[in-house]
């Protein structure tokens, strides 16, 4: 990145930032799912704003050990209360970096791994612009949010193209798997899929 001519300090300030942030660690929290990762990346702020490393390939790695390749970011613009989920996908499950740069959003992961001890079994976490923090959902679970502010831009990465055809969704009110969703008496607005996804019991899971 360069600085016009007449404003040469901008340069030289954007290169400290960036040389600090190649000394700090991203500070990672384990759930209460051990897979999925709560990641809290170091925010340099001032007056003029703010600084942080959305993504590092080898930050990310040393703090986590998941070595992830990802394909593919989309970004989802949402209106409050608006919930999207429980999506998963059976082939080619995808693993997802997720995070929120406007609004608040209650985001999901759910254990989708029958073999798994935790089967069944969801994390929650807030994301949000003012925490900035990013949740690990990896391969083999479920993924869902619900929309917490009149709007909330919502940003992940891939580790597998988007494949229709093996698409899946799970109830989002399941008894069965219990989500604690933070609608104090909404109704969620939902796709059709989502609204008449099967239960937990007659869902395709992951072996």
């Amino acid at each position: 990145r360069r600085a016009p001519a007449t404003r040469p300090g901008c340069c030289l300030l954007y290169a400290s930032e960036l040389a600090s942030a190649q000394k700090v660690t991203v500070h990672v929290t384990r759930p209460v799912l051990p897979e999925v990762l709560i990641l809290e990346p170091k925010v340099f702020g001032d007056d003029r704003g703010f600084f942080m490393e959305s993504w590092n390939a080898r930050k990310f790695q040393d703090a986590t050990g998941v070595d992830a390749t990802f394909v593919q970011d989309n970004h989802s613009r949402s209106a409050r209360n608006v919930l999207r989920g429980i999506h998963y996908q059976m082939v080619k499950p995808q693993g997802k970096l997720v995070r929120v740069t406007q609004g608040a959003v209650f985001d999901v992961a759910v254990d989708l791994r029958r073999a798994s001890p935790r089967f069944g079994q969801w994390v929650g976490v807030e994301l949000s612009a003012d925490n900035k923090r990013q949740l690990w959902v990896p391969p083999g679970f479920g993924h869902a949010f619900l929309v917490l502010t009149d709007t909330a831009d919502f940003l992940y990465k891939t580790t597998e193209y988007w494949y229709p055809e093996h698409d899946r969704s799970l109830r989002w009110n399941d008894p069965a798997v219990g989500v604690a969703w933070p609608l104090d008496g909404a109704q969620p607005l939902l796709a059709a899929k989502d609204a008449n996804a099967p239960l937990l019991g007659a869902a395709e899971v992951y072996a």
